[in-house]
Parts: structure tokens; sequence; C-alpha cells
């Protein structure tokens, strides 16, 4: 049997760790390891526990949520990260995905989305919730994305895995992975 995917919860809102929290324990393939008030915390409780998964919010009492995430993946490059916010503008969700964030779900989703979310992260599968992804493909051709990546990064907001996508657009893993290297980077 898999051991659970152990996740780190990040938000100043203690409604929603409880929240989020009391999701988690309802199911037996995710645990808690931890909660963070702050992007303090959060890096702190981050290093100690090393989670499989964080949930962050975008706006912390000490810092934004897309610095938080810059400095955890500075340190560990492999981490995963849900950001969970009300802020559902293009610049909110570019902002997060280029820090680091694999997965952005609106604050005003049901708790099932955000589990969702957590499981696809866990398995390094990017999230974002309905018509967010179109506006960070809307933000990011602002950055010249190929046609190629464009066509990449809608398959992959659609749900589609990198084998998918290899056999949808006729082209090699290799060249999907290079794509989604080249779509994060910019």
């Amino acid at each position: 049997m898999k051991p659970p995917i152990r996740i780190l919860i990040v938000d100043d809102h203690a409604m929603v760790r409880f929240a989020i929290s009391q999701a988690i324990q309802r199911h037996s393939d995710l645990t808690l390891v931890g909660e963070a008030e702050n992007g303090k915390n959060a890096v702190a409780l981050y290093r100690k526990l090393l989670p499989d998964v964080v949930t962050m919010d975008f706006k912390l009492p000490d810092r934004d949520g897309d610095e938080v995430i810059a400095e955890i993946r500075a340190e560990f490059p492999e981490a995963r990260i849900v950001l969970i916010s009300i802020f559902e503008n293009a610049e909110s969700i570019f902002r997060a995905t280029k820090a680091g964030a694999i997965a952005y779900v609106s604050k005003a989703a049901k708790v099932s989305e955000i589990i969702q979310a957590i499981r696809r992260v866990a398995t390094g599968k990017p999230y974002f919730s309905e018509g967010l992804e179109e506006k960070l493909a809307n933000r990011h051709t602002q950055e010249n994305l190929t046609p190629r990546e464009l066509e990449v990064l809608q398959l992959v907001a659609s749900g589609l895995s990198n084998k998918e996508i290899v056999a949808e657009l006729h082209i090699s893993l290799s060249s999907v992975k290079l794509h989604l290297q080249n779509i994060f980077a910019k």
C-alpha cells in the first residue's frame, strides 16, 4: 500500500486551514503534517517536514505566496505547491506559476476540487480551476509562447497527461517535457 500524501497547509485564516484539514482527514490516502499561518513559518515547516504537497494562500501577512513559493523552490526544486486564492486575475496566476506553483485553485472551489488538485500535484501533474488556465494561457501569450507551447499548455490545462499529449500532437515525450520546461521558464 502506498504511503499517504503528506500535506502542509499555509493560510493566514484559521477557518481555511481548518476546512482543508477536515477534508484531508476524510481521505485515507492523505495526511496533514503541518500548518503555517505566514510565509516565514511555511518555509521553516517545509524544511522540517518535507511534505509531498503544500497548499498555499496568495496573500499572507508577511509576504505574498509567490515569494514564499520561490523561496521554497530555490532550496527544494522538487516541491509541489497548490496555490489556493481568491485572486483569479492573470497576473496573480502568472506570478504563482512563475514562482513554481503547479496548481492554482480558486478559494470559491469546493473542497473536493482542492483534494483533486492535491492528488494531481502529488503525481507531478498541474491543476487549474476552471477558466484559470485560459487566463494563464492569455497571460503567457504576452511572454511569447510558441504556437506549439500554447498547444501543449492548453492540453495540459484540459487535464491530459504527457503521454496523452504525445499521442494528440504526434511528438516525442522528450519534446513534450521540453515544451513544458520552456512554458514554466517563460
